[in-house]
């Protein structure tokens, strides 16, 4: 992976995803997230773990699970769903790279 973060404990990177609906409703997602990774030859539970943290769609709650993933020091959080999770997970750290997704321009909405 190349970034420098958390490891777990058997030593592999690990990847925070913050969701913000439940896994249920992302499972779709999810799916191809991992998908995404083992293309990038990435498996969860060989050479990356992934940490989720999800909002039930509740976006106040947003701040502090992305606060969460940065105090475990991920390597990266993974932030799909648009401006809200990109938002969340920027401010929580500046040192931990956000990989999001979103129709606007990140720029103009104070992602980028």
């Amino acid at each position: 992976m190349g970034v420098a973060g958390a490891r777990s404990a058997v030593g592999i990177p690990v990847i925070g995803y913050l969701g913000p609906e439940s896994p249920e409703r992302f499972a779709s997602r999810v799916a191809a997230f991992r998908e995404g990774l083992a293309d990038a030859g990435y498996v969860e539970g060989m050479n990356v773990a992934i940490e989720f943290r999800w909002a039930d769609g509740q976006y106040s709650r947003l701040p502090a699970l992305a606060a969460d993933l940065a105090n475990r020091q991920v390597s990266l959080i993974a932030a799909p769903g648009g401006a809200p999770m990109a938002l969340a997970a920027k401010a929580a750290s500046n040192a931990i790279p956000v990989v999001f997704e979103m129709g606007g321009d990140p720029i103009a909405l104070g992602v980028g």
